[in-house]
């Protein structure tokens, strides 16, 4: 049998309204169409809905039995095709997937495990380690909610924005009897390459080549805080990014300047278009884009001399709209 489903919300408002006028004035429609359409619900289920009595209409005991019902199925189809324009983070459960490289996920579990504690206790944030190659289908299969690259995405079905453009800087101990001011005293000393492949050559190495110059790789790990680990404890560096690095620095390290100008490194945050609309989506976009807005400003306020460091962040209510 061929089900009008329609007919749900015609007999949702005919049952609220026990008149054939006013269900037709709630659905915007004619009244002969209103009683074609309380016809055709007759004929459906076989029970005359509504009978009239004197100047007013009555419903049946069937149509009383079925009214909480059908009022129910209509507010839950209602739902289901309406997404959510606003969302209660004390309400959500949900479980998040980000995908980023560890120096990422070092700064932004930082600044959003008491947010997420604070604001959302029901959400679960499962964060997952960068593909070592662009992984598209991460995002396009589910596997990861969220992604934080250095690129812009470019298959069709992503959506990004820039966060922040970081820059790099070298990390090395307070102490360091020869600071790398220079390219040269870069190059002298020993380095720490962050590679969670295990590669040893990476753009450091191209800005030192283009000058003449090779370095010496002592050591390579896989993740930021074990190359600050080791750079804590010998007269070694390692370079990263300045802004989403500096948080986890201990007191005996700091962020030198490179000695010249390097490429800028944005931080992008992607996601797959079927997300653009989600509520509780929408609202996790935000709080990453706060937190790496924090760490922004307060790079800012700590070390006002800094060059070279944008923040999109700072835009506030235009990067949102972005989101």
């Amino acid at each position: 049998m061929h089900l009008d489903l329609n007919l749900l919300v015609t007999l949702d408002a005919l049952l609220d309204e026990r008149s054939v006028t006013g269900a037709a004035d709630r659905l915007y429609l004619t009244q002969p169409a209103m009683s074609r359409a309380l016809a055709r619900i007759r004929r459906a289920t076989g029970d005359q809905i509504l009978v009239r009595s004197g100047r007013a209409m009555l419903p049946t005991p069937y149509a009383e039995q079925i009214r909480d019902e059908v009022h129910q199925l209509v507010t839950r189809a209602q739902a289901v095709l309406t997404p959510a324009a606003e969302v209660d983070p004390a309400t959500l459960e949900r479980t998040f997937t980000v995908q980023c490289n560890d120096v990422v996920i070092d700064a932004l579990v930082a600044y959003l495990a008491a947010d997420l504690a604070r604001m959302a206790p029901g959400v679960c944030l499962r964060v997952l380690s960068d593909a070592a190659v662009p992984a598209a289908d991460d995002l396009r299969r589910g596997r990861a909610d969220l992604q934080i690259t250095n690129q812009v995405p470019t298959h069709t079905e992503a959506r990004s924005t820039t966060v922040l453009t970081d820059e790099l800087a070298v990390i090395g101990r307070r102490d360091l009897p020869r600071p790398p001011s220079t390219w040269d005293a870069l190059a002298a000393l020993p380095h720490v390459v962050i590679s969670r492949e295990g590669g040893r050559h990476n753009h450091v190495d191209d800005l030192l080549k283009a000058r003449k110059l090779r370095r010496k790789i002592a050591f390579t790990v896989p993740t930021l805080a074990l190359a600050l680990r080791i750079v804590d404890t010998h007269n070694l560096v390692t370079v990263a990014p300045r802004l989403l690095t500096r948080h986890a620095l201990p007191p005996s390290l700091r962020a030198y300047p490179m000695p010249g100008a390097t490429p800028p490194i944005p931080a992008v945050l992607a996601w797959h278009a079927r997300h653009d609309r989600d509520a509780a989506h929408r609202w996790l976009r935000t709080l990453i884009v706060d937190a790496l807005g924090k760490i922004t400003r307060e790079s800012f306020v700590a070390e006002p001399g800094i060059q070279g460091v944008r923040c999109p962040v700072e835009a506030g209510d235009r990067l949102r709209e972005c989101l």
